[in-house]
């Protein structure tokens, strides 16, 4: 504030290089080119960014999972392109890759291919990017990584978000780390960067921290359109309060890594209740369980309420939506488990700041709305 440069600035840079440094530092393979980090103001639209730049546009698939939030399907539609939902594994809810696989067989059968494959780490737990390759087999379709839940999660191949070709954080205000609203796009390829960077403002080749702030030699309206962007930059403002939330990062992750287990501990003898499995590298953004049915589950959430415990569902299947029923090229009994799924999760409370108190109440009131 004292220094009254309010938008794009300083404060971004440094926290694009800091949010790089972070995951560079979790690559096992030092010899790849460098991540390189832009800041964005939402992380739907760092994912349009990364979809243009790699090429999406009109009459283009590309697969997304059915249980996410809409953004992740709704920038494909965004660009002209047509989302292909793809089913859910059980254990952990995210992208199944053997459905994956059917579809890119049968895509192949047609003569077509997928651009691209947005797989969603969903609830901080890391999809196996390992096995999604395999199911794409010799297609050249790229991996764009939905990170909104994920950071900072650790596997041994990297960290979320440099594990495909370009990965995309959310630092929304109910995330791991937050800017209020906000966003980072990482990639190691210099030139889906080069677009990124010019179509976060306007198709502009000079950013405006370069035209007016920096001393670069040249007058502020020297400048270019290369291309008619869009408006997606990250304020400085927000920008200061992620620099402080990243110095904290790891001592948030391990605040919700220390509630889910008080959580797993506390419900196992609940056979009612289907906990999350721990697994490597996951962030515990959301803590969601599995009831019997839809209407235990709706009928656990309302008790809850009425003794000032809140809940939530993540996520209702995108196919089940109003919009995306019309707009489907996938048919909904192609997808049991994410319809599952979406009847039957239900997320508890989960943020840090929280305590073996509060851990005890949520879960108290579980057991005593299953007994109700």
């Amino acid at each position: 504030m004292r220094r009254r440069w309010l938008t794009t600035g300083p404060e971004a840079l440094a926290f694009e290089k800091e949010f790089a440094a972070v995951l560079e530092s979790g690559a096992p393979d030092s010899s790849k080119a460098p991540i390189q980090a832009i800041s964005v103001n939402s992380a739907t639209a760092g994912l349009r960014l990364a979809l243009e730049a790699v090429g999406v546009g009109p009459g283009d698939y590309v697969a997304v999972p059915s249980l996410t939030f809409t953004a992740t399907a709704g920038t494909v539609r965004h660009l002209g392109a047509h989302p292909l939902f793809v089913d859910s594994l059980e254990n952990g809810g995210t992208l199944s890759p053997s459905h994956l696989e059917q579809m890119v067989l049968q895509l192949k059968s047609k003569g077509k291919y997928l651009k691209a494959v947005i797989p969603v780490h969903l609830a901080g737990r890391v999809c196996d990017i390992n096995a999604i390759r395999r199911a794409l087999g010799e297609s050249p379709t790229l991996i764009i990584e939905d990170s909104a839940h994920a950071f900072p999660s650790r596997t041994k191949e990297g960290m979320a978000g440099d594990l495909g070709d370009i990965g995309v954080f959310s630092f929304y205000a109910t995330k791991t780390i937050t800017t209020g609203e906000g966003g980072m796009v990482c990639t190691r390829n210099p030139d889906f960067l080069q677009r990124i960077s010019l179509m976060r403002l306007h198709g502009i080749d000079r950013t405006v921290w370069n035209r007016y702030g920096a001393n670069a030699g040249h007058r502020p309206w020297e400048y270019d359109i290369q291309a008619p962007g869009d408006k997606c930059n990250l304020p400085d403002l927000c920008a200061a309060i992620g620099r402080v939330q990243l110095q904290r990062a790891n001592h948030l992750h391990q605040q919700r890594k220390n509630l889910a287990h008080l959580y797993l501990k506390y419900l196992e003898d609940l056979p009612q209740v289907q906990c999350p499995q721990d697994a490597e590298g996951h962030a515990w953004h959301l803590f969601a369980i599995r009831l019997k049915n839809e209407e235990t589950r709706n009928q656990v959430s309302e008790f809850l309420e009425k003794r000032g415990i809140g809940t939530s569902v993540h996520f209702i299947p995108l196919h089940t939506m109003s919009y995306w029923k019309r707009s489907s090229l996938i048919q909904a009994e192609t997808l049991p488990v994410a319809t599952s799924l979406g009847c039957q999760s239900l997320s508890l409370p989960l943020w840090p700041g929280m305590g073996k108190k509060e851990i005890k109440r949520v879960t108290q009131g579980l057991r005593e709305a299953l007994n109700a």
